[in-house]
């Protein structure tokens, strides 16, 4: 890591993080590269270097901030509101939810590849960012929720996100598939699935 002062590398760390960010609106995991990141800074590709070791780093940190972002709104889920219907909880959580889309997006990658591929301190700092957004949905739970089984909970709603992607948003390539192998199947919005799944698993009483 080159001298710097602490806001100059945190600087520098977002404008590749926000690179990445850009690139993937557009791009697959697959065809962005850290020459193609680069070339979307303010700085040499090179450069990069001193902040992030590999791609996977780079895909990690911009998780982690996704992350970050959706366990502050849940964590204001849980301030503003002292009781909530389990309607009024799913809607928020979906509605959450709704504008990280890019978050679903990352959760539907091979997340093995991206930690295996980044250095132990980068992915203990992807693994806070988790953990809090784990805390915030828990702390939601309990409050509103004290009669449901919280870690129940957690233990289906997790996992259960990073198939939500995949069946809220296709291609026209794949759509043209699965009309070609004439499946029975309708796409539904990101709001629709999660509401769904949390009105289910918290009984799905309004």
């Amino acid at each position: 890591m080159p001298k710097g002062s602490p806001e100059l590398t945190a600087s520098r760390k977002e404008e590749i993080v926000n690179a990445c960010e850009k690139l993937y609106q557009t791009m697959s995991f697959k065809e962005i590269t850290i020459k193609e990141i680069g070339a979307v800074t303010s700085f040499t590709r090179t450069s990069i270097y001193n902040y992030f070791q590999t791609k996977e780093e780079i895909f990690l940190a911009l998780m982690q901030r996704e992350y970050e972002l959706w366990a502050e709104e849940m964590n204001e889920i849980a301030k503003k509101n002292e009781t909530m219907s389990a309607d009024g909880f799913a809607s928020a959580l979906a509605h959450s939810l709704e504008k990280h889309e890019q978050l679903l997006k990352l959760l539907a990658m091979n997340h093995y590849d991206m930690e295996e591929n980044s250095r132990p301190e980068r992915l203990t700092e992807f693994k806070v960012a988790y953990g809090a957004s784990l805390d915030a949905v828990r702390v939601c739970v309990r409050k509103f929720f004290p009669e449901t089984d919280c870690e129940s909970f957690i233990f289906v709603f997790f996992p259960f996100l990073f198939g939500v992607y995949p069946y809220s948003v296709a291609t026209q390539k794949q759509l043209d598939a699965m009309r070609d192998a004439k499946m029975e199947f309708r796409m539904h919005s990101i709001y629709e699935i999660i509401y769904s799944c949390v009105m289910q698993l918290l009984g799905g009483t309004k």
